[in-house]
């Protein structure tokens, strides 16, 4: 039931922060999303709020430092993040395969989705394929998929099964899974990266 409850409203939160108001500037939205996730884990960890409620809070906290009235923090907006992070990825002259991880992590972040940050982080960095060889290009698609298990928390729905199927608590399922999501996305960007020096 909290599960549903996380999964229906967190990314709502996500969603309001890419709908933003045209004075927010990219950076500070990036910098609600962050503040809020961290808000939202450590409400739930520390504080034994109840998991809806700390949703509840955190996503009024992102509407309120990304600068939009509380009308549009208490609506679910329709417009996605991805354009923010295309042209971002578009300038860049970072690697693309970490800049695939790094994408991917970041919507991994915001929607809790491995399935959605996998097919955004996609979609998003497909003109970047354009310049690669075949080689690269399915190692640019191993990046993403590291990059779309990165720190399981609240918002996944993995994150509650697993919670409750090993009957854990929340921090405890946040030192275990989470961490161990972590080191798995981790571990796979770093083996991506040297396969990419060999072939």
């Amino acid at each position: 039931m909290i599960g549903s409850q996380v999964l229906a409203f967190h990314p709502m939160a996500v969603q309001l922060l890419a709908a933003g108001n045209s004075g927010a500037h990219d950076s500070r939205l990036i910098i609600a999303a962050l503040v809020g996730i961290g808000l939202i884990i450590a409400l739930i960890t520390f504080l034994k709020l109840n998991p809806f409620l700390s949703l509840t809070i955190g996503a009024v906290i992102v509407g309120a430092i990304a600068g939009l009235g509380l009308d549009k923090t208490l609506t679910v907006a329709s417009v996605g993040i991805s354009k923010m992070i295309a042209s971002w990825v578009e300038g860049s002259t970072v690697s693309p395969l970490l800049l695939a991880w790094f994408v991917a992590v970041l919507i991994r972040l915001a929607t809790g989705s491995a399935t959605v940050a996998t097919v955004t982080a996609a979609g998003i960095l497909q003109p970047v394929t354009a310049t690669l060889s075949t080689s690269h290009v399915s190692l640019l698609v191993l990046a993403i998929g590291a990059g779309s298990l990165f720190f399981s928390h609240v918002n996944d729905a993995g994150f509650w099964l697993t919670k409750q199927y090993f009957g854990l608590s929340v921090s405890q399922n946040i030192k275990s899974w989470s961490l161990m999501e972590t080191v798995l996305s981790v571990t796979g960007i770093a083996v991506v990266l040297a396969l990419s020096v060999v072939v």
